[in-house]
């Protein structure tokens, strides 16, 4: 599921870099502002990365319901795009939510502070060579 390089937009790209910078609300801004123009399957795929920005911009406010929820929508959306889409190495992506979803999950939101530690790996986005 490829697309030419020349399709994608550079909004996109600076969503990405700003995702991996944890600029997570910078990154929805970004991001939406081409979801919103988007047709299918692109608008479905930027829609999930959305979603898990959102969700980690809540664990990052504390907010454990939202990042559950969130990121839980964003790996459900992403799993389609399997393993690879406009460049982004999707499969990645969702092993490394998936695996702060059951983390988060199985902490509870009395333990939420514990994510906010720099030592927490937070997922980031990584571009297949090409």
């Amino acid at each position: 599921m490829s697309k030419n390089r020349e399709q994608i937009p550079q909004e996109f790209w600076r969503g990405i870099e700003e995702f991996n910078r944890e600029e997570f609300y910078a990154c929805h801004d970004t991001l939406e502002a081409i979801w919103m123009e988007a047709g299918e399957p692109e608008k479905r795929f930027y829609q999930g990365i959305l979603q898990i920005s959102v969700g980690l911009y809540h664990m990052s406010d504390r907010n454990w319901r939202g990042a559950v929820i969130l990121l839980g929508e964003g790996i459900g959306r992403l799993a389609y795009y399997q393993p690879d889409y406009l460049e982004v190495n999707v499969e990645k992506l969702l092993e490394q939510t998936s695996h702060l979803l059951k983390a988060l999950q199985a902490a509870g939101p009395e333990k939420i502070t514990d994510f906010l530690d720099a030592k927490i790996e937070k997922p980031k986005i990584v571009r297949i060579a090409e």
